[in-house]
Parts: C-alpha cells; sequence; structure tokens
C-alpha cells in the first residue's frame, strides 16, 4: 500500500470475491421490510412538524416528547450536571423504549445515587 493514502480503501481487499457476498447486504430496507421508526424534527422545544427542514434521525423517538421536546434540550436548558442530566433522560423515556420501565428507572437511580456520592466526596474534601 505504499504511495497511497491511509484513507485509501479498496472494497475487495476483505473478500475472495464478490459473490460470496449476502443477497440480503443488496438489498433496500424497503425489500427487507424495515419500517422507519426513529424519523424525529430537530428543534428541541419546538411541536413536531414546525421545522420539516430540518430533519435528523439522530434522535430515536423515545427521547422526544409529545410536543416534540428532546430529553437532551431539556436537560442543556436547566443545565443539569451529567449525572443528573442523563437520570432525567433515563426518566423521560422509561415508558417509551421498553416494554416495562424496570430498567430505565433502575439506571435513573443509579446516576442519581453517583451524583449523591459526588455531592458527599466535595462535602468531605472541603
Amino acid at each position: 500500500m505504499s504511495g497511497k493514502s491511509k484513507y485509501y480503501y479498496e472494497f475487495d481487499r476483505n473478500t475472495s470475491s464478490t459473490t460470496n457476498i449476502n443477497p440480503k447486504m443488496r438489498m433496500s430496507k424497503e425489500e427487507l421490510g424495515l419500517e422507519k421508526k426513529h424519523e424525529t424534527v430537530t428543534g428541541g422545544l419546538f411541536p413536531t412538524g414546525v421545522r420539516q427542514e430540518n430533519r435528523d434521525n439522530r434522535v430515536p423517538y423515545y427521547y422526544k416528547g409529545r410536543n416534540g421536546y428532546e430529553a437532551r434540550k431539556v436537560c442543556d436548558n436547566f443545565d443539569l450536571p451529567y449525572h443528573l442530566a442523563t437520570a432525567t433522560t433515563y426518566i423521560l423515556r422509561s415508558y417509551h423504549k421498553h416494554d416495562t420501565p424496570v430498567d430505565c428507572l433502575k439506571k435513573a437511580i443509579a446516576h442519581l445515587e453517583f451524583e449523591l456520592e459526588k455531592i458527599e466526596d466535595a462535602k468531605a474534601n472541603l
């Protein structure tokens, strides 16, 4: 690979031939029967559909509220520290991501305990 950029990529480098590729790898999402679940609209505190020109599929549906509020933007708006923001996002998504909220609520409790430990350590070091 001398003389080539470190970003150079050969398509057939890791395969013996292109005939060994799984046929499903060549199918589109529609052909595979995958539906769009995570289509969201960015804008945080704007109702869903207000800012249609700025679609952002990076934010899953379970982090968006009924009126289009995003959990991360709510936490940013309140300037929450890391563990409190993480606990808040777990609480906000708890009834939307899984069948039961138990896992998300346990994670939220753990992050609240981490924040309490951080506060207690800060008091002890004064």
